[in-house]
């Protein structure tokens, strides 16, 4: 079978069968590129059952990260697997050592930095406007980027306050937006949105030319923005996530309701935060330490 075809009947599959949002479908159809540019393959019958052995091997070479690593072994994997259960190739996939991950805590920006961050959007510019309703959000909502991205407007409920997320595995959880970040929601969805190219799209939030933004998009603006508010951590949107996280801890919120705002199927997941505010509350007695 042409590869491209076994690619579209999985990603049929995907779709149809399980439920895969096409924002993750687009993230799997990245990783499978860059498993075909390392292991060129035309058809089917050229796959081998040492593939994704020797994907991992190239992969290290090459000094990724090891989640980066994990992601793109793991999406390449579950191709493989399709094929074999559907009988396109002839083989059993061998197993393969996967390389560990260390558990690192997440970085986050303390409440300053983070109001630095929010406060450096050109509100008088409709894109100025929309990136700090966004940010907005992530921070009160702990969203994870993809679930910010593929917003749509009917996903909102002003009158509530709250979000209607459908979040990994199609599993749907309504998460609350706090006041300040539903006046911007309010503001830029009757008065700047209106403005933009595709205001008749379902989309939330969108780029100029009125199509839904893209995760390139607003991980370059979060660059930008963090380096205009004198961040010199290295952040990115999900960074946003986790301070919502550590923050919401730090304040006295509960570990069950937070696993559920965040949608963690595991509490094992969420437990990780407990760590980056136990770690915060140290060092800065330490910092209170050296300065008495």
């Amino acid at each position: 079978m042409e590869l491209n075809d076994a690619v579209d009947l999985y990603f049929q599959y995907l779709r149809v069968e399980k439920g895969v949002s096409q924002e993750t479908i687009k993230n799997y159809a990245y990783d499978l590129k860059q498993f075909f540019i390392a292991l060129p393959k035309d058809t089917t019958e050229d796959m081998m059952p040492t593939d994704i052995s020797d994907f991992v091997t190239i992969q290290m070479k090459e000094g990724l990260s090891v989640t980066t690593v994990l992601r793109r072994i793991s999406s390449t994997h579950n191709f493989y697997l399709f094929l074999e259960r559907e009988h396109i190739i002839d083989f059993v996939v061998k197993k393969f050592n996967r390389p560990k991950k260390m558990q690192s805590l997440p970085k986050t920006l303390t409440v300053d930095e983070v109001e630095d961050l929010l406060n450096t959007p050109d509100l008088s510019k409709d894109e100025g406007f929309r990136d700090r309703t966004m940010l907005e959000v992530m921070y009160s909502s702990g969203l994870r980027v993809s679930e910010l991205l593929s917003l749509k407007v009917n996903q909102i409920n002003i009158s509530k306050g709250t979000i209607d997320i459908i979040g990994k595995g199609n599993k749907q959880r309504k998460v609350p937006v706090g006041e300040y970040a539903l006046d911007f929601l309010t503001k830029y969805i009757e008065e700047h949105r209106p403005h933009f190219k595709g205001k008749r799209s379902n989309y939330l939030f969108l780029n100029r030319y009125g199509d839904q933004l893209s995760r390139q998009y607003f991980f370059k603006q979060i660059k930008k923005y963090a380096k205009q508010a004198g961040i010199e951590e290295d952040i990115s949107p999900h960074t946003l996530r986790h301070c919502f996280a550590t923050h919401m801890l730090e304040n006295g919120a509960e570990l069950r309701a937070l696993q559920e705002m965040l949608g963690h199927a595991n509490l094992a997941t969420t437990q990780i935060y407990t760590n980056v505010s136990t770690k915060r509350i140290l060092d800065a007695y330490d910092l209170f330490a050296k300065r008495k």
